[in-house]
This record gives C-alpha cells, structure tokens and sequence, in this order.
C-alpha cells in the first residue's frame, strides 16, 4: 500500500435513507447472512433487513452445518438458504454466498445479533452509492461487555487494530477491521481471496486496500451491537488467525499451523 489516506468516516448525522434510496436507483444488492446455530437470533436479523426491502434485491443466508432451526426460520421469515457444503467456517459461508449471489454489491451481516437495525443495510452501502471510488465499507458501533456499556470486542482491540496500525499506515483508523457488517462491490470481492475462518475479515480488509489503495475504504457508525459475548479462552484461536492472517500479508515467514 502506498497511500496512508485516512478511510472515509460516516458518522450517524451524515445518513440519510432517502438519499439511498435515489442513489441505489437500478443497482443491485445481495444481503448475505452466513450462520451456523443462530435460530434463536436469524429471524429478527432477517426482519429488519426486510423493513426496507426496496433496497434488497436477494437475501441469502448460508446455513453453516446449523443442527437446530436456523435454515426453517430464515426460509420461513423470507430468505433464500443456501446449505455450506465442505468443512465450514465464516470465510468458507461467505464466499459461498458470494457464489450464490449476482448483485452488483454485495453486504454480508452476522446472524447472531441481539441488537439488530433496520439501518445497517442503508448505511453500509451508502458510502458504496455516494462515491464510485469506495470498494469497501465496514461497520463500526459500541461493543458492551456484560452489563458494561463498552469492552465488547476484544480481539478487534487487542490483535486486530494494533497490528494493523503498527503494519499497515491508515488502517488503524479502521475502529471495527473485524465487524462482520461489512458491504463490498462485487468486483472487489472477486478480485481477492475469501479466506477461511476468522481470518477472512482482516484479510479481505487488507488485499482490498492493497489492490485499491486506502482511500478505496470506509467505515459507517452502527450505534450498538450487542451479541454474546464468548469466554476468554474461545477468543485466542480467533487472535492467532488474525495475527497469522496479518503477518502472512506482511511476508512475515510464519510456521505451519498444529
């Protein structure tokens, strides 16, 4: 990367749904939801992505192996599921939503949400509807921990956004490199790889700026997510991915994985 450009920041006063939808006019959006076990939260995921369903042209989810509901509740409440065949895994979910989709831009949103709004959808692909040199958006919010208002987050935190400032100038400044909110032209998604796992969100954040330079990504201020929080010992697999996913960018020689 050769820009140290700052990504474009939308904060909450700067949307505004009516000029979304005259800028969406004839293009076309995939909303992609990968989930494995989320029947408890996918169907009030899929509501709000449907309250403003004039900009939704599919709806996909990727159902991960799910062995409870969650593909019946996300048929039922309008989505079209699309089984993950293979070994699984976010990276794998979303490329194969990417795969099963033909818009022209394309928002992948997780399924486990507790917090879920209408506007993520409308936000995240503003930036991509406002200027045609955006590649990339992320979405970035308030992450609560238990009964504390922030803490939530805390790979993002303490792997992701350190080694991105320390390696990779102007992306730092991404709050959320990690957030599964994400929307992306489709070009730009077919021009990278979708990696595996839990490195797909960094990495695809990386090679996108990589190929695009920074200014090609911008972030979108959510308000709050809140979803379950995962016990400490469950968030170190998901540190080593990003790190290995990061370094290896880096040409940083890296051993095998055990």
């Amino acid at each position: 990367m050769t820009s140290h450009t700052i990504p474009w920041t939308l904060d909450r006063d700067e949307f505004a749904l009516d000029r979304v939808r005259h800028l969406k006019a004839a293009t076309t959006v995939a909303v992609v939801i990968p989930a494995q076990n989320e029947a408890a939260t996918i169907g009030a995921v899929l509501d709000d992505v449907l309250r403003h369903s004039e900009l939704v042209d599919e709806l996909i989810v990727v159902n991960d192996h799910s062995n409870d509901d969650t593909g019946t509740i996300a048929s039922h409440h309008g989505a079209r599921v699309v089984p993950l065949r293979g070994n699984g895994g976010k990276g794998e979910a979303m490329a194969a939503g990417l795969a099963a989709s033909s818009a022209e831009i394309v928002v992948f949103l997780d399924a486990d949400v507790l917090s879920s709004s209408v506007d993520f959808v409308p936000r995240l692909i503003h930036p991509l509807l406002e200027r045609p040199d955006v590649q990339l958006v992320k979405g970035f919010y308030e992450r609560p921990l238990l009964d504390m208002p922030t803490g939530g987050g805390r790979v993002n935190e303490l792997a992701a956004r350190p080694i991105l400032s320390l390696l990779y100038p102007g992306l730092g400044e991404i709050r959320q490199p990690l957030a599964g909110e994400t929307a992306a032209r489709r070009g730009a998604l077919e021009s990278v790889v979708l990696e595996s796992g839990y490195r797909v969100e960094i990495a695809l954040l990386i090679d996108v700026a990589r190929l695009y330079e920074v200014h090609s990504v911008a972030q979108v201020d959510l308000g709050v997510r809140r979803h379950r929080n995962r016990p400490l010992d469950e968030l170190r697999p998901m540190a080593v991915d990003v790190l290995r996913a990061a370094l290896e960018r880096y040409a940083v020689t890296m051993p095998p994985q055990e």
